[in-house]
């Protein structure tokens, strides 16, 4: 019979496979023990949430002048209080320390009182779904030691990320996309191994999404329908037939966990990230417009978009250019927090509406967090206008599932400076989040190179106070 134009010869179709196997990865386990793997649940507690969604403000914003108000820093402002006991900038001299006013008011919240600065009037009026965290404290004063210890826990080797973490310990709630996803304009501190999963199976790595026209390399295949189920069928069969002479190879089996999601992906995610059916409504609610698919309050939808189709984790980096290009730009001049907070307050606030109106932050942690805070005084000096690196005290916030609501935990000390009640420390932070997801943070563990690693290593309490 004349084969018609989808037809393929045994030589054609064997050169697809094997395609396939080159672009995607060759090897692994079964489809059926991946699936497995990709649902697999060590869930210890009763989860009182079944999804994350992070919002990392890259590069410190000010505690100060955002969630933490100082009225006597307005008192004494350009008072000295002697110079640093070291440096807040590796490499730097000590300076006098200058107390700097907050640049805006604060106003409470009108109906838990909560008081957030002018910086997010937006957010402001949700914080009565919040948690508020003003004792944060972390280790390191470098933007890339401080981020790699909020995403892993650790200031200094590479480990799993918290979003590699979660996937692991819950699996995945709709196999047809990652459990965990990344949306990054652009290259953040420490690039990719912030949501890396390290020496975890490879498939719970995060999944970075590019905003914009093309959110992923390949996603729509160039050939017909039949011809790419032939190639991922084809392929399946090869790498079944592969693991069974290599049994218990990791990194096997995270490639045909990139080929599974690569599939999937391409089944699921055009309409996911599709956000041209989205409502007029919607879109003003965001601060979006139709066509727009690269602002902070498009990656909101977006981010909505994926937890509505069951992905487990989402974390929305907020690095609007280069490194130096986000809320690190306090060095030059404090003011220019006006511009990142612009930014997000709409789009952050309408997220937590938005998944409240449709049923979903009852079941959706939201993490809005950044590294560190920035120092009560002036960087460089008397009437100067910027703030340094401050880990020794800042400001996180979460709602949804598992979190009392307009609650505030935790105080820093008159000028903001250094916690002075119930501290949360990082790992305090991740155990609480695992806490709230069903995981044990001390059970969650992983055999590698001789010993069992977690994600808190040998620390943290869950603050169980802004827990429901």
């Amino acid at each position: 019979m004349k084969p018609n134009s989808f037809s393929l010869s045994r030589r054609s179709a064997l050169r697809c496979g094997l395609t396939a196997c080159a672009a995607l990865g060759s090897g692994g386990t079964s489809t059926q023990v991946l699936a497995a793997n990709r649902d697999q649940s060590i869930q210890h507690f009763p989860a009182k949430a079944k999804h994350v969604i992070v919002l990392y403000m890259s590069g410190g914003f000010s505690h100060v002048d955002t969630f933490d108000p100082k009225p006597l820093l307005a008192r004494e402002h350009d008072r000295s209080i002697g110079l640093e006991s070291e440096s807040t900038v590796s490499g730097m001299p000590k300076v006098d320390r200058f107390l700097k006013a907050a640049s805006w008011k604060f106003r409470p919240n009108k109906d838990c009182g909560t008081e957030v600065s002018d910086l997010f009037p937006h957010i402001r009026e949700i914080m009565h779904e919040a948690a508020l965290i003003r004792s944060m404290n972390s280790d390191h004063r470098d933007h890339g030691e401080a981020t790699l210890q909020l995403h892993t826990g650790s200031t200094s080797v590479a480990m799993p990320s918290v979003g590699a973490w979660l996937s692991y310990g819950l699996g995945s709630l709709n196999p047809q996309l990652p459990s965990h996803v990344v949306l990054s304009e652009h290259r953040p501190y420490n690039g990719p191994q912030i949501w890396d999963a390290n020496f975890l199976p490879a498939l719970h790595g995060g999944v970075r999404i590019l905003p914009g026209k093309e959110p992923l390399p390949f996603l729509k295949s160039p050939n017909p329908d039949m011809i790419r189920e032939f190639e991922f069928d084809l392929l399946a069969k090869l790498n079944q037939q592969h693991v069974q002479q290599r049994h218990d190879d990791g990194q096997l089996s995270g490639r045909i966990g990139a080929a599974q999601s690569a599939r999937g992906l391409q089944q699921a995610a055009p309409e996911a990230l599709d956000l041209s059916k989205e409502s007029k409504e919607t879109l003003d609610l965001y601060g979006s417009k139709p066509g727009d698919v690269t602002s902070y309050a498009a990656q909101c939808i977006m981010a909505r978009r994926l937890v509505e189709r069951g992905v487990r984790f989402v974390e929305i980096i907020d690095a609007v250019g280069s490194c130096s290009d986000n809320w690190d730009a306090a060095h030059r001049d404090i003011a220019s927090h006006a511009k990142y907070a612009k930014r997000v307050d709409q789009p952050v606030a309408a997220l937590i509406s938005d998944l409240k109106r449709i049923g979903l932050l009852e079941e959706t942690l939201v993490v809005f967090c950044t590294e560190f805070g920035r120092t009560p005084w002036a960087q460089d000096g008397k009437g100067t206008k910027s703030r340094s690196h401050h880990p020794q005290a800042f400001s996180c916030w979460l709602a949804g599932g598992g979190v009392k609501p307009g609650v505030i935990h935790g105080q820093s000390d008159d000028i903001g400076n250094l916690v002075e009640e119930d501290m949360v420390h990082i790992h305090d932070f991740h155990a609480t989040i695992l806490r709230i997801m069903g995981l044990d943070h001390t059970r969650l563990t992983y055999r590698h190179a001789g010993r069992d690693f977690r994600l808190t290593d040998v620390h943290g309490h869950v603050v169980d106070q802004i827990l429901t």
